[in-house]
């Protein structure tokens, strides 16, 4: 009576509690006490349902053990900082190589620019310089194309970076250009007539090929520099210079002026190379004309007394005129030939 008592005050209690009498089958009244039982004292140990213990109806799930969410959360963490890094690793060498060879091609255009800027400033030089034979002249200026021409063999041979090719092609137009125009101021002038008559017409034919040379510098520098900077920009690339290549130093020394009086100072130098040769005893013309190109130089000479221009080569013409082949350096005979009359001209441009 007293356990069965005690029964029913545990079935109320598990019912509070929401334990099932039926599914507990560990209960500790769960079998009626034996005489065995009783004999050796032994009670059944009393074991927790499997639903209390689990805490969650009977279906088995777990609770991780502290501290693994917070493991696993690191390991996660971790893994996205290696991936960054790695990606981030590998984007900064595509950058260098893209900028290596963006920088190997500028180098192979800077010589090319300076290669072909020295072209231009022997261009200048022989434009300007008053010993050139009309003939000389013309060959110096087909060798001079000749350079301009391997120039672009050599561009043909650069193998741009993938956006550079199309704006190469500007470059390579520019190397055609100059050697195009030098090509042509050659021809021209061999075919020119050497009076001082036609000056006009052949200067005026010379700036017109001439133009293939100014044109040449704005499409290197419109058409090919700018650009080339502007992909280089807008594609991150920083710290790289495109070359500058100026051909024509100065647009008067292409302009139909400046080649007519070219033109008239060649044939002055042809003429006067086809002069007679003149020494002490001479006389005529071509004594006075002499005299009066010596008094050009001996004014710029301190303490010189000028000649008397009366066409009669005298001690005094003779005398000057050894003067100026000393300071010349040529042999001072006092004879007037091509070499005198040359050093002569050098000299007189040299003193100005």
């Amino acid at each position: 009576m007293i356990v069965g008592a005690f029964r029913q005050s545990k079935k109320s209690l598990d019912t509070v509690n929401g334990v099932d009498e039926d599914e507990d089958k560990f209960d500790f009244f769960g079998e009626p006490e034996t005489a065995e039982t009783v004999e050796q004292g032994w009670r059944r140990p009393q074991l927790q349902s499997l639903r209390a213990r689990s805490g969650d109806g009977g279906r088995g799930r777990r609770t991780p053990p502290p501290g693994v969410v917070g493991i696993a959360r690191l390991a996660g963490f971790v893994t996205v900082v290696i991936a960054a890094v790695v990606a981030l690793v590998t984007g900064l060498g595509a950058c260098q190589g893209a900028r290596d060879n963006y920088a190997a091609y500028l180098r192979e255009v800077r010589a090319l620019a300076q290669s072909s800027n020295r072209v231009g400033a022997q261009l200048a030089s022989d434009l300007r310089s008053s010993s050139l034979k009309r003939s000389d002249l013309a060959r110096r200026l087909q060798d001079l194309a000749g350079q301009e021409q391997q120039a672009y063999g050599q561009a043909q041979q650069i193998r741009p970076p993938g956006p550079l090719r199309q704006l190469h092609g500007e470059l390579l137009a520019t190397l055609a250009l100059r050697a195009t125009g030098l090509a042509n101021l050659g021809q021209a002038l061999a075919r020119a007539e050497s009076s001082k008559n036609a000056a006009v017409s052949v200067g005026d034919a010379l700036a017109a090929q001439a133009q293939l040379l100014t044109t040449s510098d704005v499409v290197w520098n419109d058409l090919y520099r700018m650009p080339v900077a502007l992909q280089l920009r807008q594609r991150g690339v920083i710290g790289l210079v495109v070359p500058q290549s100026r051909f024509v130093s100065s647009p008067d020394l292409v302009a139909g002026p400046a080649f007519v009086r070219l033109v008239q100072r060649l044939a002055s130098v042809t003429s006067g190379s086809a002069a007679p040769v003149l020494k002490a005893g001479a006389s005529g013309a071509a004594v006075t004309i002499w005299q009066r190109q010596l008094n050009r130089w001996l004014r710029t000479q301190p303490g010189q007394q000028l000649l008397p221009v009366d066409g009669a080569y005298g001690a005094l013409t003779d005398t000057a005129t050894k003067a100026l082949q000393q300071a010349a350096g040529i042999t001072a005979d006092g004879i007037v030939g091509p070499t005198t009359r040359q050093a002569l001209t050098h000299q007189l441009a040299h003193s100005k």
